[in-house]
């Protein structure tokens, strides 16, 4: 007896991808490397922005808090001088224990050139004195863009009435400050503004 075996095979066809096929993955991945490497930086951009804005705005607030903080226990000099000694609209001159010691310090809050300053001046001497001593600066905010008609520094008496220049440093009860920073210069315009004021406590009641 004769078994008849039939095989049916198909034959299989291998083929690779043509010089047009690997051109077009080639574009495609590149496209898509590009895009996600412009997300990334993007991301990193706005990031970092935001991170650069908050500690901008963190360290401004943190100072005029500060500032207002020394403004409120101002008290008299070491050599006896009024506890406020000049008021304008873009400085403020003062007495109050500006560190941990338990002397009393000159403290001076001023705007120049776009920057809000804190001076420190330590008295010396016997009888004690602030003439002829070093003054410490510090830097509280950059950028201040306060307009022409908006004053850093405002002066009310002990009425909540606003007093006008020249100042009478022996009216001024309450000082409100504001000032508007530009957080990142170098972007469009961000303005943030920082409001503060403080009463003086020593001189509250006179």
């Amino acid at each position: 007896m004769h078994h008849t075996h039939t095989v049916s095979s198909t034959p299989r066809v291998q083929r690779g991808l043509t010089l047009i096929e690997m051109l077009v993955v080639i574009g495609l991945t590149g496209l898509v490397g590009v895009g996600l490497l412009s997300m990334i930086a993007y991301f990193y951009r706005a990031n970092a922005f935001l991170l650069e804005s908050t500690t901008a705005v963190d360290s401004a607030s943190r100072g005029v808090r500060e500032s207002l903080a020394l403004l409120r226990g101002a008290s008299y000099g070491e050599d006896g001088t009024y506890p406020v000694a000049a008021a304008a609209t873009s400085s403020i001159t003062f007495y109050s224990n500006a560190d941990s010691d338990r002397a009393i310090e000159r403290v001076r809050l001023y705007v120049l050139d776009g920057t809000l300053y804190k001076g420190v001046t330590n008295a010396a001497g016997n009888p004690p004195s602030y003439s002829g001593q070093t003054e410490t600066t510090f830097t509280i905010a950059t950028w201040v863009k306060n307009a022409t008609n908006t004053p850093a520094f405002r002066y009310f008496n002990r009425d909540g009435m606003e007093l006008t220049a020249p100042i009478d440093i022996t009216a001024v009860r309450t000082v409100r400050t504001r000032f508007d920073v530009d957080i990142n210069p170098y972007r469009a315009p961000n303005i943030l503004t920082i409001e503060g004021s403080a009463t003086v406590r020593n001189l509250r009641d006179k």
